[in-house]
């Protein structure tokens, strides 16, 4: 109980962060069995707030998928928590933005910082869009 005290869990992270505390594996199974009777643990739920907590946090879908891996979660709940998450098309263009600070797109530099951007969990084709869109934007400024 002390461990849901402090942060929530899934029925499988609970599990696994049992035994290693150091309860069997079957002591620990029915502890977390009996915690998803009693609503403690609730994994659709989990996957959800794990979702958009890392979507406000800037992070991409693949990003916010590997991190419902890492957290165990079932793949069962992994859509319709992603589906949860409200859709931000701006989100790799601020994170291009931020790892450009604004300067003039130089073609080594803004290939480092779109890599960048597909490191925090953007596909292919949002970070192009980024990429053309800080590219449009810095011209439109170099213009004014």
């Amino acid at each position: 109980m002390r461990l849901l005290e402090r942060r929530d869990y899934g029925r499988d992270e609970l599990l696994a962060r049992l035994v290693e505390k150091g309860f069997g594996e079957e002591e620990a199974a029915a502890a977390a069995d009996r915690c998803v009777e009693l609503g403690f643990i609730n994994d659709e739920n989990y996957a959800a707030m794990v979702a958009r907590h890392y979507a406000a946090r800037g992070f991409g879908e693949r990003r916010i998928r590997e991190e419902l891996r890492r957290r165990r979660i079932p793949r069962e709940h992994w859509d319709t928590a992603l589906d949860a998450v409200p859709g931000d098309s701006d989100s790799a263009y601020r994170c291009l933005c931020s790892k450009m600070r604004g300067r003039a797109p130089e073609p080594d530099e803004l290939r480092r910082a779109a890599a960048a951007v597909q490191r925090r969990g953007f596909g292919y084709q949002e970070t192009r869009e980024a990429v053309e869109r800080y590219r449009g934007e810095y011209a439109t400024q170099e213009e004014a």
